[in-house]
């Protein structure tokens, strides 16, 4: 802090007793030296004897100069509950530093009633400290393996997001949430900080945020660690809190003062619940908040080689590196671990003393072992509406236009309609323009704010969550999820890379609690991605990016699904099926325009059900081998290889033409690769082992062959896709660009079916001047061609659209 800034900080001593003073203390510095014997130790855990170079491990990791701060915050937080008998959460932003909260859970007994063999003994002490960042062990960090977590905290940025996703819906629960001041620095936490403006406390829990300000980051002061108390107050109560603040470094005046400012708060926490459930209360209220100033590796060594440690950036990780190897370096670990009187809180049998031992709440009361935390014992079955009952009538394929996602709107209306206290609709101001609507006519937009008399479809009570940051909707749907609820993410295309990195914590979680016995399944994570790549030709080349795909794909095959319904009833479908599903990531990709219906209700459960098949309706080669396959995956793909289709036979009316829909994206995996991948020969009977594959993708188009490089007849795979073209323009020029369009997937055809290369000159010609055409049509009228905006499948007698008649010479 700034020599000229004046402490603003709460004083009120004498409200822990002596006794209760002792206890906690006594509690902290258990966690305390559980902590850095974490980090330091892999033997002689209770230093029974002097300490040796064997006893350290010889590799170092881990963070130690946060984890002070979360202990001491552990251990008031669990007085209050005792004394409150709260259901109280802990999510800690600083999550790198792990010590502490398994630190925790093993004092609370929780860790060792998950894991048997970390007992609370001396054995099982020196297992707790040898499997810390160890090969075979635990990571440093907040991890899955660390029960009561929802948030690794690897990543910074998430804590706030993930504790009002937990709060939502939870009127009982306190989510306590420690927010690291170097966390406080990125976008995904500055935007967080709005959520008291979405957070109702007539039915939602409360956040307790704490603002730990330890004043260092790995080599360099924070932010807001070294700005002016009145500046950080004016940034604090702008976003909505009433801060308290606590400083010093002195234990006995920080434990009094912090208990008593924590009992402030969650008076007002009290006070403001019973407004709004008793009085019926509906402004936002001013939430309370905590901010704690402690040095940076609280109780640690203050110099170490004559540099300063505690209090400086020295602490954020391994204080000191070589006490395996040096003599000196390890007499100051020794003289820091003894400093915490470890023979006061461990008996000779190595277990916490009963003063310590009893210093926690029973129980599910538990943090580490609080249900929310571990969401899928919580987890209900939506009740869900028949997805058949909302299916577009399909006279004939390839004919009419509807809004697919509109048509989910209204089947996601209902289903919110049936779940009214665990499932929520989630979207960054787009939940309207991706034609979800219809959510509307159940639930209104959730709003804390002031409401004007136009506002539409704003309430406190709204289920619909909308603000503008990806990374909000991300973290409260992720939080959401993994305390037991449902969910739904509608997201333009190009902008959901803007969550890439929490995507990937939140998939590698998954991932990593299918090996974790203890952990419930939880809901799955599901994205609607829409206004996507080929309808993006009014916005321009800046929303033109379909490689979420891509991304998506690179996480374990366990965990990740990805869907490309062709239509609307296709899309009901699949949606049914992920909001049903638990444990994955389930994109879906569907476009928001008006778009051509391929198959009735019946036909497209089957089809999404198998994820990828021959649509006969549209192929020649039954009974015979085909000349080529024309491959899809994606809505406009589809209806530009139908029109492809189409033109090939009105030219060669006996071509053996194979139309393959491919709706499960991971179906074209090698089954070894995929439990969702087919079989080579299932793969092999769909594309054949020497048949030329002309395939038209939705995204871009190495991907196809990164999913199918394995197979027999890669070589003669053809993928057209989106390859960085685009510009503001028309749909079909869109294509045209990016040659997915049905006259270059139809030259693609004429190249590669040997029998055609002698016969194709004049369907050749024309298939160029009909891009020509396009071309000089779309400068002129700025709009497609009738043929193709009006254009639908008509079979294969090939009318008007179906081979360009010769065309008179385009003017220049």
């Amino acid at each position: 802090m700034t020599t000229n800034q004046q402490p603003a900080t709460t004083r009120a001593a004498g409200t822990l007793s002596d006794e209760e003073l002792a206890r906690i203390d006594a509690w902290w510095r258990a966690a305390n030296y559980l902590a850095v014997g974490q980090i330091y130790l892999m033997d002689n855990p209770l230093l029974r004897e002097p300490l040796r170079d064997e006893h350290v491990k010889p590799r170092l990791l881990g963070h130690w100069g946060t984890t002070p701060g979360l202990n001491f915050i552990y251990a008031h937080l669990n007085r209050a509950i005792m004394a409150r008998d709260l259901d109280m959460m802990y999510v800690m932003g600083p999550g790198h530093g792990g010590p502490g909260p398994v630190a925790a859970a093993w004092l609370e007994g929780t860790y060792s009633e998950i894991y048997t063999d970390v007992s609370r003994d001396e054995a099982g002490m020196r297992r707790l400290f040898t499997q810390f960042s160890f090969p075979g062990g635990i990571p440093s960090h907040v991890a899955p393996e660390t029960p009561g977590s929802i948030h690794e905290g690897g990543e910074l940025g998430y804590a706030l997001s993930h504790a009002y996703g937990a709060a939502f819906d939870n009127p009982d629960l306190i989510v306590a949430a420690v927010v690291g001041d170097g966390e406080a620095e990125t976008g995904p936490l500055a935007a967080s900080w709005h959520s008291t403006k979405f957070v109702d406390p007539a039915r939602d829990g409360a956040v307790l945020p704490i603002l730990h300000l330890n004043g260092y980051k790995i080599a360099n002061p924070t932010v807001l660690g070294r700005i002016e108390r009145d500046e950080l107050d004016g940034l604090l109560r702008g976003y909505g809190h009433t801060p308290y603040y606590v400083e010093g470094a002195d234990p006995e005046q920080m434990h009094q003062d912090f208990a008593a400012t924590l009992d402030r708060c969650l008076d007002e926490i009290t006070e403001i619940r019973r407004l709004a459930r008793e009085e019926g209360r509906t402004q936002r209220p001013r939430w309370p908040m905590i901010v704690l100033v402690s040095p940076k590796g609280w109780t640690g060594p203050k110099e170490v080689d004559g540099l300063k440690v505690e209090g400086f950036w020295r602490s954020h990780q391994v204080p000191f590196a070589n006490a395996r190897e040096d003599d000196a370096h390890r007499a100051v670990l020794e003289e820091w671990l003894r400093s915490y009187r470890p023979e006061e809180l461990f008996d000779q049998d190595g277990a916490p003393v009963a003063s310590i031992r009893n210093l926690h709440p029973a129980g599910e009361r538990r943090m580490s072992a609080n249900p929310h935390a571990n969401g899928g014992l919580l987890l209900q079955a939506l009740r869900m509406p028949d997805f058949r009952d909302y299916a577009v009538p399909v006279d004939h394929p390839g004919t009419g236009t509807v809004e697919s996602t509109r048509v989910l709107g209204t089947f996601l209306r209902d289903v919110m309609g049936n779940n009214m206290t665990n499932f929520r609709v989630f979207a960054p101001d787009e939940n309207n323009s991706n034609r979800l609507g219809a959510v509307l006519e159940a639930t209104d937009r959730a709003w804390m704010a002031p409401i004007l008399p136009e506002d539409v479809g704003l309430a406190p009570d709204g289920r619909v969550m909308e603000i503008l940051s990806e990374h909000t909707c991300q973290g409260w749907l992720e939080g959401y999820l993994l305390t037991g609820r449902h969910g739904f993410f509608s997201c333009y295309e190009a902008f959901i890379h803007i969550v890439d990195s929490m995507f990937n914590q939140h998939a590698k979680w998954l991932k990593v609690t299918d090996d974790i016995a203890w952990r419930r399944p939880v809901a799955s994570l599901n994205y609607l991605l829409t206004s996507h790549v080929w309808r993006q030709d009014h916005n321009g080349f800046s929303h033109q990016d379909p490689g979420f795909i891509d991304h998506v794909v690179n996480k374990g095959a366990q965990v990740i699904r990805v869907y490309l319904p062709p239509d609307a009833n296709t899309l009901l479908s699949v949606a049914d099926h992920c909001l049903r599903s638990r444990q994955y990531v389930n994109v879906i990709v569907a476009g928001k325009q008006p778009q051509l219906q391929y198959l009735s209700m019946q036909d497209a459960i089957v089809h999404a059900t198998k994820g990828i098949g021959i649509w006969q309706w549209a192929s020649t080669d039954a009974g015979k081998e085909p000349d080529v396959v024309l491959a899809c995956a994606g809505d406009v793909p589809t209806m530009e290889t139908l029109a492809a289709a189409q033109i090939l036979l009105g030219y060669f009316p006996d071509l053996r033409l194979r139309v393959v829909n491919v709706v499960d994206l991971m179906r074209l995996q090698d089954k070894r690769d995929h439990p969702h991948g087919l079989t080579d020969p299932e793969f092999d009977s769909l594309f054949t082992t020497d048949t030329p594959v002309v395939f038209a993708y939705h995204g871009y188009p190495w991907l196809i062959h990164r999913l199918t490089y394995r197979r027999t007849n890669h070589q003669n795979l053809a993928v057209r896709g989106y390859v960085e073209e685009g510009t503001t323009t028309t749909p079909f020029d869109m294509c045209v660009l990016n040659r997915i369009d049905r006259f270059h997937l139809a030259i693609d055809v004429l190249d590669r079916v040997p029998r055609l290369h002698a016969v194709s000159a004049h369907a050749r010609e024309a298939l160029h001047r009909k891009l020509i055409e396009h071309r000089q049509y779309i400068r002129t009228h700025g709009q497609d061609m009738p043929e193709v905006r009006n254009w639908q499948w008509t079979g294969h007698a090939g009318p008007s659209t179906s081979g360009p008649n010769p065309l008179e010479e385009p003017e220049p």
